[in-house]
Formats: C-alpha cells, structure tokens, sequence
C-alpha cells in the first residue's frame, strides 16, 4: 500500500496519508480522513474549555454552581452532584433516529436537550474552582490535576504535587513548586523550566540531580553553582543573600536574565524524547512507535497524540489516557477501550459518536449516559437490535458524508476563544466564524474596579498586610481586575514570594510560552561544524541556541 496524497477539504493544503494510516483506518473501520493533521487538531481543541469558569445556576437543584458553561449557553447544566445523582434519567431523552435528516443535526438536538455537567471535578475536597480534574484537596482555579494538595493557578499536574503555585506540566512529583514547567520530582524551586530531581533552585533551565543552584542552565549533578559558575557552599549561601528575593522589583530583574539566558546562552535539545523506540514528536516519555505525539508518556503504537498517558493503538486524539486502547478521533477519554468521535468520556468501551457518557458500552450518538448499554442516540436496544441499528445508521451516514470525522464545529458547546484552541492554535474572530467556528463574546473578567494600583502594592512581600486580600488589583499585561486568596497570601510569604502583578491567566500565558509548540520543523543543528538535520519543535526563525541529539548529549553530559 502506497501514500496518498489528499487535499484538506477545511484549509485546501496538501496532506499525505501514509501506508501505515489505512492499516488503522481498516483496523477500525472507517474512511480516511478528509481534513489535514492540524486542522483535525483545531477542530479537537475548539472542545475543550479547561479554565474559563462562570457562576451559573443549577437547572436542578437551583443552587449556584461553578461551570464552564456560561449562563447564555443554551445548555441545561446540572452541578455535578445533581448530575451524577439518580434524580434524573438521560433515556427519558431518547428519540429515534431520522433517516431523512443529517446525523449531526439530530445530535445537536440531543445536545440540546440532556442535561450536561457543570465541570469535571470527581472525589475531591475544597476544590471547587477545578475542572477535567480528580482526587485533589485544596486546589484553587487549577485544571488537570490529580492526586495532588494545596495547588494554585496551576495546570497538568499529573501525581503528588503538594504546596505548588502557578505551575504547569509537573509530572510524577513536586513540592512547594513556584512558577515552574515542566518538572518532575523536584523541591523547593521557582521559575524553572525542564527540571528533574532538583532541590533549591531557582531560575534555571534544563537542570537534573541538582541542589542550590541559581540562574543556572544545562546543569547534571550539581550543586551551588551561579551562572554555571561553582562555588563553595559558604560562598555561594554568601552571594545568594544579597538577592532580595521577597522584592518584586528584583524578582523581575531575575526573570529577565533568566529568559536571556535561555534564549541566548543555553543549549536547547531539538526534541525531548527519552526512553522511546521509533518515536517521533517532542515531550516524548517511554514510548515505541509514536509519531507525531507530543506531551505524551508510556505510549505504544499511536499516531498524531497530544497530552496522553498510558495508552496503546491510538490515533488523532488529544487529552486522554490513564489505561486506554483502540481510540480514534476523540478528546478527554480515560480507562476506555473502542472508542472513536467521542467527547469527554471515563470507563467505557465500544462507543461511536458520544458526548459525555460514562460506565458504559455499546453507545453510538448518545449523549450524558451514565451505566448504560446497547443504546442509539438515548434509546435502549437489545443487542442484535442495536447492531443492526447502528449498522444501517454507519450506512446512512457514510452515504451523506457524515461518518469517519470527529464532530464538525458547530456542534462544540463552547466559543473557540474559550477553549485551549485559542491558547495553541490562536486565530482572529472573523476567520474563526468563517471557518465554522463559535465565539464567546461574554467571558469572565472586570475592568476598571481597581481598589489598588500596581505600583501602590509593596514591593517586599514583608510589607505587605492582610488587608490585601480586601483590594482588587488589576492586571499590567490584560488590565483584567483579580484579587489575592488567603491560602496564596500564606504561600507567599511562606516563600518570601513577592505580590505578583499579572492576573492568574496572563501568568498561565507566559508559562505556556515558555514551552516549544506542539508542531514540527526541520532545521539544522547550530553546533559549528555539525551538519545534522532534524525534525525539531523549535521553528528556525527562533532566537534559541538548538542542537542535534548527539552535539546535545555531548555538550551537556
């Protein structure tokens, strides 16, 4: 089987489809795709609000509730102990299928009509302002986090994070973390990106097994070093004390040497895969036969993935994992087996076309199902009724050009601006519109009900009272009003952290920033003398210093 050449039927660009595609294709059951990788990726991302929350109204219980739908959406939306309780049946929904009318328009109606669940927040204790997040205790305005205590503003904290603060991709560990991305195992560190099994450091890049370093970059096994400079143990306690790290104006002057440092003096890894075999993407962790996977850890035989985890024989799917295998075309999944074109749903097996449902299998088109089986579009079936169904549906659908894609845009319950779409892959409103796309004219935020400048905040953390938990701050990058929390205030001053004068969002931002994008180029190493060529996430116009694996490993081991 040879290549084929298509054209995106979205964004009309050339994309190729190779050999090892249709075998899954086949595998699965379902046509080739007709839109190219990234706009396939687009269109996954424009489902997921992971952080724009509203205050809105349980349709059940009345009660106030926090939710990522906002009020004007025209959703029933149920807090989620109303919706995972027994006080309301998703089959008195059921409707039977039309085959005189499209697919998709007859779900969207189902959409419509079944109650959805504020956010995703299961087992967890005073963290109500969490989503698409488990089993966490006193986690504030933080998404993606699991098994994990006192966090805040922090995002994709996947296992025993405790006492951390704006962070973001801290896997497997880490504690009384303070703006730090993509770490693991580490202690004790603030702004510091790429580190692993670290103590005590604090504005370093791409540092491993090291302890009490300091505007450092590219270190193993180190330990009091300043600029990558040593020193004893007396001298380098000496010169960090002359640092005010409590004082916001010096803290600022640090995170600008910090990001000259990485971006004109460190040596930046072309990709990061490690411990893979026949692995192609960045952010690559214990993998084989990936292509094309990014953020991605203990990954077999998968295909175009991003953020995944403990996964095999999965393709085009974005945000899932813990446990899952067969997945095709879908976004938010774990522990889930057979599952293709399907939407924000646990512990299931052998759903097609499905939107929020858990515990069940043998779903096609259904919508907020809760245990169920051998259902269509909400409706309950025996068994040989139900495949004959679905068979014939499949038919139907193949023959209006309906089957094989993951849900068009339209069918998302969220404006792209309030998804990680607009975060990833951002565009303008007027060509998100013509491309199909919502847009949320109503997000969250407040301008102009400042009670404090930024400049009249105290510039040491000591200064500063408890009656800066009764102001209202407004944010020097968007302008947008925030304000400071109890459990934040203590984490600052437990950590001589000064007053930060971004709001949560804009801080996310830049964290994300901070990381290589989820795409590929092929570009040259910068090593004089080397002439390798590679696939990299580092577009070449970028300022960083960029080597190939094997000038990276030898400069740096």
């Amino acid at each position: 089987m040879n290549s084929e050449t298509k054209i995106c039927q979205n964004c009309k660009k050339d994309f190729v489809i190779e050999p090892d595609d249709f075998v899954f294709y086949e595998k699965m059951k379902v046509p080739a795709p007709t839109w190219c990788p990234e706009c396939r990726q687009r269109r996954r991302y424009a489902w997921r609000n992971e952080r724009i929350l509203y205050r809105r109204n349980c349709d059940l219980c009345g009660k106030s509730t926090v939710t990522i739908y906002s009020p004007n959406k025209p959703y029933k939306v149920y807090c989620t102990s109303c919706w995972w309780s027994d006080k309301w049946n998703p089959l008195d929904y059921g409707i039977d299928f039309n085959f005189r009318r499209p697919f998709f328009d007859q779900f969207q109606e189902l959409q419509l009509k079944v109650p959805r669940i504020s956010l995703l927040n299961r087992t967890s204790i005073n963290s109500e302002y969490t989503n698409h997040s488990y089993n966490n205790k006193n986690a504030y305005l933080s998404f993606c986090v699991f098994d994990s205590e006192d966090v805040l503003y922090s995002s994709n904290l996947w296992k025993n994070a405790a006492d951390c603060t704006d962070c973001t991709m801290i896997t497997d560990g880490g504690t009384l973390l303070y703006e730090c991305v993509d770490g693991e195992n580490s202690y004790k560190c603030h702004f510091c990106s790429f580190i692993r099994d670290c103590t005590d450091c604090y504005y370093c890049y791409d540092c491993r097994n090291c302890q009490n370093c300091f505007l450092s970059y590219n270190l193993r096994n180190k330990q009091y070093c300043i600029l990558n400079q040593q020193y004893s143990k007396e001298e380098y306690r000496k010169k960090i004390s002359e640092f005010n790290s409590g004082s916001f104006s010096v803290r600022q002057q640090l995170l600008k040497q910090w990001h000259d440092l990485m971006k004109n003096k460190a040596v930046h890894r072309g990709v990061e895969i490690e411990r893979s075999v026949n692995s192609v993407g960045n952010m690559l962790f214990n993998c084989k036969n990936v292509k094309y996977g990014f953020d991605s850890y203990n990954i077999e035989d998968s295909k175009y993935i991003t953020l995944c985890l403990d996964t095999k024989d999965a393709v085009d799917s974005y945000h899932f994992g813990f446990g899952c295998e067969l997945i095709y075309e879908s976004h938010a999944l774990t522990h889930d087996y057979d599952l293709m074109f399907t939407h924000l749903s646990y512990d299931d097996s052998h759903l097609k076309y499905c939107d929020s449902c858990h515990s069940s299998q043998n779903l096609f088109g259904c919508v907020g199902i809760k245990s169920g089986s051998y259902m269509i579009f909400n409706k309950r079936y025996s068994e040989s009724e139900y495949e004959m169904l679905k068979e014939k549906i499949i038919e139907y659908m193949n023959k209006t050009k309906e089957y094989g894609e993951f849900f068009p845009p339209r069918l998302s319950p969220f404006g792209y601006n309030e998804t990680q779409g607009q975060v990833h892959m951002p565009l303008a409103k007027d060509e998100l519109l013509a491309r199909g796309y919502k847009w949320e004219d109503l997000v969250p935020g407040t301008f102009g009900k400042e009670t404090l400048k930024p400049e009249e905040i105290p510039d040491t953390i000591k200064e500063v009272t408890d009656n800066i938990l009764k102001e209202i701050l407004y944010c020097t990058n968007c302008n947008k009003n925030y304000n400071i929390v109890k459990s934040e205030l203590d984490f600052y001053r437990r950590e001589n952290i000064p007053i930060p004068r971004m709001c949560p969002d804009c801080r996310y931002k830049n964290r994300i920033a901070l990381r290589p994008p989820r795409r590929l180029w092929h570009r040259k190493c910068m090593k004089p003398g080397c002439t390798n060529e590679f696939e990299t996430s580092y577009a070449p116009d970028r300022p960083e210093i960029v080597y190939c694996e094997s000038c990276y490993n030898s400069e740096i081991a």
